[in-house]
């Protein structure tokens, strides 16, 4: 199978941190997307996820999976390993819960923030651009790392006692605030810590 992505990027580091995990780098053929010059827009890419976003998974059989969530739900369930979704009914809700939270929270208001409010990556890609709106963001992302530090006060893990999707989803959001040059305060201890310890995870640091 093939994942299309573009190394580094936020959401294509969830996925490959998602095959970290199951050990599974090696099963995949990646394929480069130039996004920094348009591939994303044009019509055989858009064949491929009409919402012109990377990752995509391509499987042997023709079949396209986009969206991270969708695409981490193949590989725990295609590969080996820890469950990166949860064991249970109450452990699969409050992983997904939590993922989410972490998606909409940070990851995706640092998103909006780095768009809308900065040059983003450039004025041939960033048009439409709403300045107020992604101030707005930017204060529901900096809400959200003082949310996601006191849950880290009381738990190991962004769900709980086991590593998860959430945490993946966590760590990619924090990674893009620093490319966006949103600082998380020092006062946030414990998201500090928690992101000191998952960046030696092996999945992480390889």
């Amino acid at each position: 199978m093939k994942i299309y992505d573009v190394e580094n990027f936020p959401n294509p580091l969830r996925v490959r941190i998602a095959l970290a995990e199951k050990n599974a780098i090696d099963k995949v053929e990646f394929v480069a997307v130039d996004l920094l010059n348009g591939e994303h827009r044009e019509e055989a890419f858009l064949a491929k996820n009409p919402l012109a976003g990377v990752p995509v998974l391509e499987l042997d059989d023709g079949t396209f999976i986009a969206e991270c969530t969708a695409i981490t739900e193949y590989i725990d369930t295609a590969f080996d390993g820890i469950s990166l979704m949860g064991v249970g009914a109450k452990s699969r809700a409050v992983i997904n819960m939590m993922q989410k939270r972490a998606e909409s929270m940070v990851l995706d208001a640092v998103a909006t923030y780095f768009h809308h409010a900065t040059a983003g990556l450039g004025p041939e890609l960033e048009t439409n651009q709403n300045a107020t709106w992604g101030q707005a963001q930017k204060d529901k992302a900096n809400a959200g790392l003082i949310y996601f530090n006191e849950v880290l006060a009381g738990s190991e893990f962004v769900a709980g006692n086991e590593f998860s999707i959430a945490d993946i989803t966590l760590f990619a959001g924090l990674v893009f605030a620093g490319f966006a040059q949103i600082t998380i305060p020092s006062q946030l201890t414990h998201l500090l810590a928690w992101q000191e310890k998952m960046a030696k995870r092996d999945s992480i640091s390889a």
